[in-house]
């Protein structure tokens, strides 16, 4: 799974300006269908909601994830353990659940305020055997839950956003390695200011963090987003 890794220095966040990406504006309340450029022959529904946070929005890095995973692992995902970290309302997981060949039930994640949206959107999409939302609040002990579940897989988009919770992200990513350390780690941000740069100084100091392949790179780079393979470096396959 780790084999799409490439260094590609041309995309290289720490030269993209501060101000580039500013925060988008936020959508009202509605549903709508995902089918990522065709990449699901069934349209995935979504339901965006704002009431409990900003979680329950669609963002950009969330898009370029679910495309990456359909488009370059469909296949190869049959025996992985798959975990979402702050998934909102479950947009990459519900898309990799959907598309992708996976035979265990993945799990979603985010707060409290998030379940409701996590639960909503596995039963509008029929996906009640499928995926099952979990609350795991960065920085706290695994849940009994997760631990004994042990993802291998981890897909993270659009985490990087509120400074003060960079030191928790960052705990509970070196939780999830630590527990599985073959685990490979999906991260997608989009650079927003000057602290999510300092985000991605500390994960490579603490992890390996390697850019990923993407035939729409040079579209997603122009608008401040990163595609990032995260593994442990005493990982060992």
């Amino acid at each position: 799974m780790a084999e799409d890794r490439s260094p590609s220095p041309e995309f290289d966040p720490f030269a993209i300006g501060v101000d580039l990406a500013p925060l988008p504006e936020y959508k009202a309340a509605a549903t709508a269908g995902f089918d990522f450029d065709s990449l699901l022959a069934q349209p995935l529904r979504l339901h965006e909601d704002l009431t409990s946070g900003c979680g329950g929005q669609t963002w950009p890095a969330g898009m370029v994830l679910a495309k990456h995973m359909l488009r370059y692992h469909r296949k190869d995902l049959r025996d992985s353990r798959i975990l979402e970290l702050g998934a909102g309302g479950g947009l990459v997981g519900l898309a990799v659940a959907r598309g992708c060949e996976v035979q265990q039930p993945l799990l979603i994640t985010d707060q409290l305020e998030m379940f409701s949206l996590m639960g909503h959107n596995i039963e509008l999409n029929q996906m009640q055997g499928q995926v099952k939302a979990t609350i795991l609040n960065w920085g706290e002990p695994l849940a009994q839950e997760v631990v004994d579940f042990k993802p291998n897989v981890i897909l993270a988009a659009d985490c990087v956003y509120f400074e003060p919770a960079f030191p928790l992200l960052l705990a509970t990513l070196s939780d999830l390695l630590n527990l599985c350390p073959s685990a490979i780690i999906y991260f997608c941000f989009k650079k927003r200011r000057r602290a999510d740069i300092q985000f991605v100084k500390k994960a490579q100091k603490a992890f390996h963090v390697a850019e990923l392949h993407d035939e729409d790179r040079p579209i997603f780079s122009r608008q401040g987003l990163f595609l990032y393979a995260i593994t442990s470096k005493h990982r060992c396959d």
